[in-house]
């Protein structure tokens, strides 16, 4: 059987987007017509499984339908689990994921096993920063007086770890990609300077830049209904339409067209209408 390709949302730091991407990446994959598998390891904040409870609730409630994904296992079980049954539990969950197109799977925000298992299984890791020295930290280390480079930050460590074993197991590499997310409209000195450093690291560890999502109130607001712009259309629109709804899904189909999914996501379900 044909391997589906795993994508993991990554970053030990809290708030920088993971959720919000993964649940965008996941409708949209779902829109093009592939089969979709998450697995929300998020063990405190179980965000990707409350969306999906509420789509589903949303839906019933409407008598509307949108494509679903499949979802195997559970964030509250997971939590009451010692690490080894957590582990055990992941790895059955991930065989039974197998037979669908794409597995995504949310990552917490901290550092744990079944994390880093999931880190090792990734074709794709997908990593969310804000446009900050704060979160540019979980990536890297800067010399406080001239902030220039010093070393990578133990995150950036456990996934050149991954991408080694990863190699040496089966000869396939493991794609990174760090995504800017919640972009400063206008251009900073802040933001110039985070960037090099960016760029910089990116060279010395080996992965991608591309664009995130910014911070839009329509990302937002679509949440609690199970919802995100992909799925708006002339059925299903629980807010206002307006111009701010065209711009998000240009920038969302610039995103999945970093990640090489674009084919995958099905342009035309994300083409303005």
């Amino acid at each position: 059987m044909p391997q589906p390709k795993v994508i993991v949302v990554g970053n030990e730091k809290g708030g920088a987007g993971k959720s919000t991407l993964a649940i965008h990446l996941a409708t949209a994959l779902l829109h093009g017509g592939a089969r979709v598998s998450v697995l929300d390891l998020d063990l405190r904040q179980q965000s990707m499984a409350h969306f999906f409870a509420n789509r589903r609730a949303w839906l019933d409630a409407n008598s509307a339908s949108a494509p679903m994904p499949v979802e195997h296992i559970s964030s509250a079980e997971l939590a009451r689990a010692s690490e080894d049954e957590a582990l055990g539990r992941f790895e059955q969950a991930f065989g039974e994921a197998e037979a669908s197109d794409f597995v995504l799977i949310d990552t917490p925000g901290g550092d744990t096993a079944v994390s880093r298992a999931a880190h090792g299984l990734a074709d794709l890791i997908v990593t969310p920063m804000n446009d900050s020295f704060v979160d540019f930290d979980m990536l890297g280390v800067v010399d406080p007086v001239t902030l220039e480079l010093k070393r990578p930050s133990l995150y950036s460590e456990t996934v050149w770890n991954s991408r080694k074993i990863r190699a040496a197991n089966s000869g396939r590499s493991i794609d990174w990609v760090v995504l800017r997310n919640r972009l400063a409209p206008t251009e900073a000195r802040n933001r110039k300077r985070v960037d090099e450093r960016v760029q910089a690291l990116s060279r010395r560890v080996g992965f991608r830049v591309g664009p995130g999502l910014r911070d839009r109130v329509i990302y937002r607001e679509l949440f609690p209904f199970g919802l995100t712009i992909a799925d708006l259309s002339p059925t299903i629109k629980p807010v206002a339409m307006s111009l701010q709804h065209v711009a998000a899904r240009q920038e969302l189909r610039a995103l999945v067209g970093s990640l090489g999914l674009s084919g995958a996501a099905g342009d035309e379900l994300l083409a303005a209408q």
